[in-house]
């Protein structure tokens, strides 16, 4: 690589730290490039040479955060809870509760709910990528014999579901204990499937 084109990936990459920073406090969906570049110390022209376009930034962004999400989810596979679903889902609301991440999981949310309604842009897809995300550790989590049958899929859907819905609740009130106590009863059905409710 010439050295120019280091630099210029140094450049690119340190702005897009910073820019990361600034949309984890100000959100992402009314970002313009001119207050954006100003808050980071850059200027719309190196932007949009160094990324392109707007909607190129924007994706790189949205990018950066499904790293920290992906990083998350690596940590709980390396944290080998084994054949055992309810402690993975343990792990992920210990991450998802802590008050450090709250910046992110707001990003991921609005990140997540503009994705349903683009069918292009820099938000298309990105909700279908974090639900692949989040299936496939909680696939790791099950038994072989358990995991590829259509009851294994449901299940960790259903954990999944459980996950997101008390994250949505934690991020609009406030109240941790409520929304962990709500989970920890959904894990406890899975640790003990007499405790869950009957088949229809």
């Amino acid at each position: 690589m010439p050295p120019s084109d280091r630099t210029d990936s140094a450049r690119k990459h340190q702005l897009l730290e910073l820019a990361y920073a600034h949309v984890l406090d100000h959100g992402l969906a009314d970002m313009s490039l001119r207050p954006l570049a100003e808050a980071i110390g850059s200027s719309p022209r190196v932007l949009l040479f160094l990324f392109g376009s707007k909607d190129a930034l924007v994706q790189a962004l949205l990018a950066r955060a499904r790293e920290d999400e992906t990083g998350m989810l690596g940590a709980v596979h390396r944290a080998r809870p084994g054949h055992d679903l309810a402690r993975a889902g343990q792990l992920v609301w210990g991450w998802l509760a802590d008050p450090a991440h709250r910046k992110l999981l707001t990003l991921w949310v609005e990140g997540y709910s503009r994705s349903l309604t683009a069918d292009a842009g820099p938000w298309a897809g990105f909700a279908g990528r974090t639900i692949s995300d989040w299936l496939e550790v909680f696939a790791a989590a099950q038994p072989p014999a358990h995991r590829d049958t259509p009851e294994g899929l449901a299940e960790r859907t259903l954990l999944l579901a459980v996950l997101r819905g008390a994250l949505l609740d934690l991020l609009a009130a406030g109240d941790e204990p409520r929304a962990t106590a709500a989970v920890t009863a959904h894990l406890r059905t899975l640790t003990n499937p007499a405790a869950a409710p009957p088949t229809p």
